[in-house]
């Protein structure tokens, strides 16, 4: 997790303004219980009337209420009350003023409540008011005996018995009888009442949708620009990479990192913005709303919270361990789907299309059966939650009926005891269910963080050196190669030097180190022994912008980009002129295949040379590396895909225009490097012989080998009096 909140302090000013979003969003959703609360109490029970004082009283009552009132509550009742003809009007609207009126006038008020129901009573029932020891019932007053029964003393005893709650009603009660008699409609007030606190919830939820919805955006914005940001120094860690660290993480788990493994943070560091930040707002609110409810169940809720993690543990122990293979199984299966379809040709070919369709097959299964898994163990987890979460307002039910029955609960507040306990249960849900999914986002983090971490092992030296005005005299002393964690080297003790104006060749069979070579001189990779300087300078001393800049390769492959033809040709120089790419195209022998194209060299190539043939795609290559206007030439088996006459014409054309330049040409067949004016010889990474071909053919019989076996003497003597032609 903290690699993920460690992508975000870019962004700290946004985080702010979502925490900001998120208190006030919480802010609301915890205020609408309450609402709820006050319309069930209130709105409903108590007809809209808030306190114990009447907004309006007769005479009459007005008197009788100071009955069990001591002096100061009669000061205090006279205080609050301004006359108006015949009704007594209450000129106090301040709610903490009220509310302490409330507080100081409750008992008296009651007790006045209660004599005149049992005043009622006695009127409708004599029997019952002379076994209470009362007067009869056209006497109009109660009995001395009947008034102490209602004395303040008993009214305390009576509060504690049926609680606050049920007191309070009765005072509203009160209020609600004296403001009925005194002219006041109550049911309008009760109208009043409910639209305004409809009104007030409504608004409530617009803000809090509002501020929802800015949470959102801003999250959002937060987990795109995260995204954003490790793709690009994935990438343009990536593109350091020498061959090395491109062998050791492989491309399809690079491709796989810079996607899936990126999509993944950006998901969960959004989800964290707007589900992690606003759990414990919101759990910390609820537990402090329902602390003021003052309902004693915290108990509850404590016992829930409790299930809940224990479920989520259980859940998670059982697939977490599925969670951490998931991303190696995603790199397999992109890994065989990039060689199938980069193979796909070849499969055809061959016949292998079930075959293959049965390795990808099994890759998938593979991963499908890892995500089943783990969908079918989540999947318990909401069923689990709600039933979890249903049985927890069971039992606040239960507890509650009895505190209501018992006075010290009103059903209003049961009904905010619940939502606000549905509240904080469902904050600790989000968090249990973010702590799934934070494992395999961790996972995605450190394999990002692997790549970001890793550095090149081919770098700049910490003071480099800059060649001026430089030839292009290339030297390898005791060349020797190891491979990265390879017990053996690939080749070994390699001494030679290419000059400019000179061709210098590389031959050799199938594995004996040509290509691993000429990688060595742009340092694709570095040497494990001896050294390669060019004009007399350490390759390693020099940067490694400026010796790349003095070599244009032509790899095995011929590699193109999707743009036009011209693009490509310019990939190596982007200034070069319309006249320098089409002398390139004319020297590497591509002119005559452009000319046919529709819109010449802006013919549109798409990706890695598809509409193309292998030939057209090599002298593409070739061509590209001759609009560079390099110091040195490296043709690493770049002739291959060309027939013997273009491959001829080729080399005579590029022998009169770049001959300034080193060339070193790697080949494997004979006829291209007969004009060589030296050609190395390669044996299982070793130099088997130097010199030219004539040379060679006298001292060396492992070239001797390779040119019987591709050529007859005729054939070969024919060859190279054409070249010396």
């Amino acid at each position: 997790m903290c690699k993920i909140f460690r992508n975000m302090i870019p962004y700290w000013k946004s985080v702010v303004i979502i925490v900001l979003l998120l208190c006030v969003q919480a802010y609301c959703d915890l205020a609408l219980p309450n609402y709820t609360s006050r319309i069930i109490d209130v709105g409903i029970q108590d007809r809209g009337v808030e306190h114990v004082a009447p907004e309006a009283i007769t005479e009459e009552s007005y008197a009788k209420a100071q009955t069990f009132m001591n002096s100061d509550d009669i000061k205090l009742w006279k205080s609050i009350y301004d006359k108006d003809g015949s009704v007594y009007r209450l000129n106090v609207s301040d709610e903490e003023e009220l509310d302490r009126i409330d507080d100081e006038l409750l008992i008296p008020v009651v007790a006045d409540y209660q004599m005149n129901k049992a005043m009622e009573q006695a009127e409708t029932d004599p029997a019952a008011a002379e076994a209470a020891g009362g007067e009869a019932p056209d006497s109009g007053m109660p009995t001395d005996t009947a008034m102490a029964e209602y004395s303040i003393e008993d009214m305390e005893k009576m509060a504690e018995s049926i609680g606050t709650e049920t007191l309070m009603s009765m005072g509203v009660a009160f209020a609600s009888e004296c403001s009925e008699e005194a002219g006041i409609d109550m049911d309008a007030v009760q109208k009043d009442y409910l639209w305004s606190s409809g009104r007030k919830m409504l608004g409530i939820a617009f803000i809090m949708l509002a501020a929802s919805i800015m949470v959102a955006f801003f999250a959002a914005r937060v987990g795109a620009g995260i995204g954003r940001n490790l793709r690009n120094k994935v990438f343009r860690n990536v593109v350091s990479f020498s061959n090395g660290e491109m062998d050791k993480f492989s491309t399809a788990s690079l491709i796989t990192r810079n996607t899936n493994d990126v999509q993944q943070i950006q998901m969960v560091s959004s989800m964290l913005l707007r589900m992690v930040l606003y759990a414990p707002i919101i759990a910390i609110g609820g537990v402090y709303n329902v602390w003021k409810t003052g309902a004693g169940m915290g108990w509850v809720i404590g016992l829930a919270v409790i299930v809940i993690i224990g479920f989520v543990m259980l859940l998670a122990a059982v697939a977490m361990p599925k969670f951490k293979i998931m991303q190696t199984m995603v790199d397999g299966l992109n890994l065989v789907s990039r060689e199938i379809l980069t193979g796909l040709p070849v499969i055809r070919a061959f016949g292998r299309e079930e075959a293959e369709e049965e390795r990808f097959d099994k890759a998938n299964r593979k991963l499908m059966g890892t995500q089943l898994f783990t969908n079918r163990v989540m999947t318990l987890m909401m069923p689990g939650m709600t039933l979890i979460m249903n049985c927890l307002v069971v039992l606040i039910t239960w507890v509650s009926a009895h505190r209501i029955d018992d006075g010290t609960l009103q059903v209003g507040t049961m009904t905010a005891f619940i939502t606000y306990s549905m509240l904080i249960v469902m904050s600790f849900l989000m968090l249990t269910m973010m702590s799934i999914m934070l494992p395999r986002a961790g996972v995605a983090a450190d394999r990002i963080e692997e790549v970001i971490r890793t550095t090149s092992s081919v770098t700049d030296a910490a003071e480099t050196v800059k060649l001026e005005d430089a030839k292009g005299v290339v030297e390898f002393r005791n060349v020797s190669f190891r491979y990265p964690d390879a017990n053996e080297n690939v080749i070994n003790n390699i001494s030679f030097t290419a000059e400019p104006g000179k061709v210098t060749a590389i031959i050799g069979s199938t594995g004996s180190g040509k290509s691993t070579l000429v990688n060595l001189l742009p340092r694709f990779y570095d040497v494990t022994e001896g050294s390669i300087t060019v004009d007399g300078v350490d390759v390693r001393d020099l940067s490694l912008q400026q010796l790349r800049e003095l070599i244009g390769f032509v790899p095995q492959k011929g590699v193109l980009f999707s743009g036009t033809i011209a693009s490509n040709l310019r990939f190596g120089r982007e200034d070069a002129s319309d006249e320098e790419i089409a002398l390139a195209a004319e020297i590497a022998q591509a002119e005559e295949f452009i000319d046919t194209k529709p819109k010449k060299y802006d013919d549109y190539i798409s990706q890695g040379g598809a509409n193309v043939s292998g030939g057209q795609k090599q002298r593409l290559a070739i061509a590209r590396a001759i609009a560079k206007n390099p110091k040195i030439f490296v043709f690493d088996d770049s002739f291959s895909a060309l027939d013997m006459k273009t491959d001829a014409k080729l080399r005579k054309a590029l022998s009169r225009h770049v001959e300034n330049s080193t060339e070193i040409i790697v080949a494997q067949r004979i006829s291209t490097i007969l004009h060589a004016d030296q050609i190395i010889v390669l044996d299982n990474g070793e130099v088997a012989g130097m010199g030219t071909h004539s040379e060679l053919m006298n001292s060396c019989q492992v070239y001797r080998e390779i040119a019987e076996s591709q050529l007859s003497q005729k054939e070969i003597a024919k060859m190279l009096g054409e070249v010396n032609e």
